[in-house]
C-alpha cells in the first residue's frame, strides 16, 4: 500500500485531533468537525479502550502526522531507541527533520504532501546539492534554497504568505526562499498533539 490519498478530515476524525494534513489556508472547517468520528451512530455501544489500543492508536496518529508507512516509522524507532536520551523525543526529534517537514515549518510548503511534490520534482537544494528524497534528514548547518528557475517560485511563494512564525531551530528568508537549519529541535518545540511514551510502551512490550 501507498501513501495515503483519501479525505484528510476522515482520519483527523479518527484521531480526534488536526493532524496537520490541510494547509493553513484550509483549516478544519464545519465538514470536518472533530466530534463527527467515523461510526459514531454506534458510540453509545462502544467499550472502553484497552492500553494496547491507546499505544495503537497515537503510534498511527504519528504515522498519519508525517505521512510515513508502517516499515519507515519502524525503522524512525529503531534508531531513535539507538541514540542516547529519551526514545520518545528521539522518535520525534527524527521525524521533525525530515526534508518535507522541515519545509512545511519553514513556510515553503502549504502541506507535507505538497512538499514532498516539490522535493520529488527537484525545486529544492540543501548545501547547493538537489535532494529529491523527502525523508532526507536535515542537519544543523545544512542550507536550503529553491533551484534557480524553479517553475514552482510561485507556488512556494503563495506558501509563504500562510506562515506567521518559524520554529526557533530554524532560519528562513522567504524573499530569497532560502533557509538554515540551526540545530535539532527541542521537545517543547514539536507542536505535534502525541503522547510519544505511549509508542515507547508499545515497542517494548
Amino acid at each position: 500500500m501507498a501513501r495515503y490519498r483519501g479525505a484528510t478530515c476522515k482520519l483527523a476524525r479518527r484521531e480526534g485531533a488536526d493532524l496537520g494534513l490541510k494547509s493553513p489556508a484550509r483549516a478544519l472547517d464545519s465538514k470536518c468537525k472533530l466530534e463527527n468520528k467515523p461510526g459514531q451512530h454506534g458510540a453509545n455501544r462502544r467499550m472502553r479502550q484497552s492500553d494496547y489500543a491507546g499505544q495503537l492508536r497515537e503510534k498511527q496518529k504519528v504515522k498519519r502526522i508525517y505521512g510515513v508507512l508502517e516499515r519507515q516509522f519502524r525503522n524512525y524507532y529503531t534508531k531513535a531507541s539507538s541514540l542516547k536520551g529519551n526514545t520518545g523525543e528521539n522518535l520525534l526529534r527524527l521525524l521533525e527533520s525530515r526534508f518535507d517537514n522541515v519545509l512545511v515549518r519553514l513556510g515553503f510548503a502549504a502541506s507535507r504532501r505538497q512538499a514532498r511534490q516539490l522535493i520529488r520534482h527537484g525545486h529544492w537544494l540543501i548545501n547547493g546539492r538537489r535532494v529529491d528524497i523527502p525523508s532526507y534528514q536535515v542537519r544543523p548547518e545544512d542550507v536550503i534554497s529553491i533551484k534557480s528557475n524553479s517553475a514552482a517560485n510561485d507556488t512556494i511563494r503563495k506558501a509563504t504568505e500562510l506562515v506567521s512564525t518559524v520554529p526557533a531551530w530554524l532560519q528562513a528568508d522567504h524573499d530569497s526562499l532560502t533557509a538554515k537549519v540551526l540545530r535539532y529541535p527541542e521537545r517543547a518545540e514539536i507542536s505535534a498533539p502525541v503522547q510519544e511514551q505511549l509508542i515507547v510502551e508499545l515497542y517494548s512490550k
